[in-house]
């Protein structure tokens, strides 16, 4: 039988630090609650808002897949790899921290915020050599259709991460509906909803709403608004 989650964006953690205003959909720093501990191996799904010229100074991960979806403005990025890059709406970023790495975060423009997706996942492999990826994608492949943006494979569309998971994303026109087939059985979907509203599978999930669904070959969504933008997240679930 489906089985099926659903967060309401108003139920999530919340953080406002000043210069990072961030919502948490699993528990993190210091919004703990044992229901919402992760979704199969998805750990985080923190929202964030970083303020003008402010950032997170440098800090350490290890044996997590960290990947990082810009939504507006751009963000500096600087590791222990040697890596200095920025990224921007359209990008996706990932890091494979494995033995330990360490980095910051920046948002150099003085006149906007920086508004982006933290996700963790665990990985399927310990102790990997660190790794750093970024690739920019076209998001006009994802208006009306669902646009892979990760997998487990290195010559598959998108980032790749040592986890078998799959990671989608989708700009819907009103009444415009999708398939979602799952790719390994016995994996879930995290749907998360950017932008508007969506049915799906049945379910009313609204602008920040988060809804998984597991037990499942495959379910439909349809946008319910003009302009309606959503992540999916297939990962194992065990």
């Amino acid at each position: 039988m489906t089985n099926t989650v659903l967060h309401k964006s108003e139920t999530r953690g919340h953080a406002n630090h000043g210069w990072l205003n961030s919502h948490h959909t699993f528990s993190f720093a210091n919004y703990y609650n044992p229901e919402r501990m992760h979704f199969g191996v998805l750990r985080v799904l923190n929202d964030d808002i970083v303020a003008e010229a402010r950032g997170f100074g440098t800090h350490p991960h290890d044996n997590m897949e960290i990947i990082s979806i810009p939504l507006e403005g751009d963000l500096e990025h600087k590791d222990s790899m040697g890596n200095t890059t920025v990224i921007k709406e359209g990008d996706i970023q990932v890091m494979s921290a494995g033995t330990g790495i360490y980095h910051s975060e920046y948002n150099k423009n003085k006149d906007q915020a920086v508004k982006f997706l933290q996700i963790w996942v665990f990985p399927n492999k310990k102790n990997v050599t660190p790794r750093y990826d970024q690739i920019t994608l076209d998001v006009n492949d994802r208006h009306n259709k669902l646009q892979q943006i990760l997998s487990p494979n290195t010559d598959d569309a998108g980032v790749w991460i040592y986890q078998d998971a799959w990671f989608h994303m989708g700009n819907f026109d009103k009444g415009l509906t999708a398939t979602y087939d799952v790719k390994k059985k016995g994996n879930g979907v995290y749907t998360f909803v950017l932008k508007g509203s969506f049915n799906i599978a049945g379910f009313e999930v609204n602008q920040r709403d988060g809804f998984g669904i597991w037990d499942t070959d495959q379910f439909e969504l349809e946008a319910t608004t003009e302009d309606a933008q959503i992540l999916l997240m297939e990962v194992p679930m065990g």
